[in-house]
């Protein structure tokens, strides 16, 4: 009988994950391979399934300090190759790829396969630094890790009802680390300590339909429109704060459904998404965007949806430990950042400190994500170093 892999090496379990063809909202697996590992090294393991979404929580341990790592099982598709390749929607999923999308092979020194990089094998590394920390008698007071099967899908029955579930039953962590792949360009570039909100806007001007010949007979929505969206677009709404880049509103589609050149339209639609720092809430931006659209075009429907609010773990004790862990094993301290577009942090936030750690992100939900060997070894390595940096602060 062959002997079971040490979990104190990421990269079998990062296979065994990837393989799990758990594009969401399937799960096709994933979690019960991540349960098997958890409760070989002692944890309690916890499925909770909210709708149809798999989720787990598992804790090891019961004292202080209690150390959180969050994170998926659930994937994009693998696509189907690069464009020009055929029509979308035409040939094999993982057409292109340089190998099966859920083969998890190794070629080269390097890693391939869906979830690779976001973010089975930063799962697996944080497996593997329990693991090392385990055996180097280096824990924190207690480990756990929330994970779920839909952060890629709407997010609706997943860490936010988690965190929910965590906080009624007393399961509050000191502090939470999120394993989404944070760098750039190499490994222990980047810690983010927040990340900026998300608030979309839908808003259909109504006009009436008539022939362009005899305007005074119809209402050109589309004036009104062009109107509104030249206002919120020339309109700054901030500088930048202390962490955080100057807030952004991008418009991203203006539809009128109009196949006629000589017909003016009955109703013309934008869509528009703010991405913001922390000087703004939702409440104060929708109040903005309503203000505007009554001035340019009353009566205009607007239908928001918020993805959440911006949020901030400021430099303290707890993200110097976590630096002082990544530059144990990189050389050097992270640059802490705010960027990029939301995660599930924006729930766990609610519960506890949270930030962000994982691998190299160029290749997530791109033909052939991969990572290398060495930065899977390298993250395990860091994750332990964390851990330990927790228990002696």
């Amino acid at each position: 009988m062959t002997a079971a892999p040490s979990l104190n090496d990421a990269l079998p379990l990062a296979q065994r994950l990837i393989r799990c063809a758990s594009v969401t909202p399937a799960d096709d697996g994933a979690q019960d391979v991540l349960a098997e590992a958890l409760a070989s090294l002692g944890f309690t393991v916890h499925r909770l399934t909210f709708g149809e979404t798999p989720n787990l929580y598992a804790r090891l341990g019961a004292g202080a300090p209690h150390i959180c790592f969050a994170g998926h099982t659930d994937v994009v598709p693998p696509g189907e190759g690069p464009p020009g390749e055929g029509p979308p929607g035409e040939g094999p999923p993982g057409q292109g790829w340089r190998h099966d999308p859920f083969g998890g092979i190794v070629e080269d020194g390097v890693l391939y396969g869906r979830g690779a990089c976001d973010m089975k094998a930063a799962i697996a590394a944080f497996v593997a630094g329990v693991a090392q920390a385990q055996a180097a008698d280096a824990l924190p007071g207690s480990v756990s890790l929330l994970i779920t099967g839909d952060e890629e899908g709407p997010a609706r029955d997943g860490t936010v009802r988690v965190v929910e579930w965590m906080r009624d039953h007393g399961e509050v962590p000191d502090f939470c680390l999120v394993g989404e792949p944070t760098n750039p360009t190499r490994l222990g570039e980047i810690v983010k300590i927040g990340r900026r909100g998300s608030l979309s806007a839908t808003i259909a001007v109504e006009g009436v339909q008539g022939h362009v010949a005899y305007p005074h007979l119809a209402d050109n929505p589309v004036h009104r429109l062009l109107a509104l969206l030249h206002a919120l677009t020339a309109h700054r709404l901030d500088e930048g704060t202390r962490w955080f880049q100057p807030s952004s509103l991008q418009v991203t589609s203006i539809d009128v459904g109009n196949g006629a050149a000589n017909l003016i339209p009955a109703r013309a639609t934008a869509r528009l998404n703010i991405r913001y720092n922390d000087a703004h809430d939702a409440a104060s931006l929708e109040s903005w965007i309503s203000a505007v659209t009554r001035e340019h075009a009353p009566g205009a429907r607007i239908d928001f949806h918020r993805s959440g609010d911006s949020f901030l773990t400021r430099p303290g004790p707890d993200v110097e430990a976590l630096s002082e862990g990544i530059a144990a094993v990189f050389g050097a301290a992270p640059k802490l950042d705010t960027g990029g577009g939301t995660s599930d942090a924006r729930f766990i936030t609610r519960l506890c400190p949270v930030a962000e750690f994982g691998l190299v992100g160029a290749t997530m939900h791109q033909v052939d994500e991969r990572t290398t060997l060495g930065d899977l070894e390298a993250l395990a390595r860091a994750y332990a170093a964390i851990l330990a940096r927790f228990r002696t602060r």
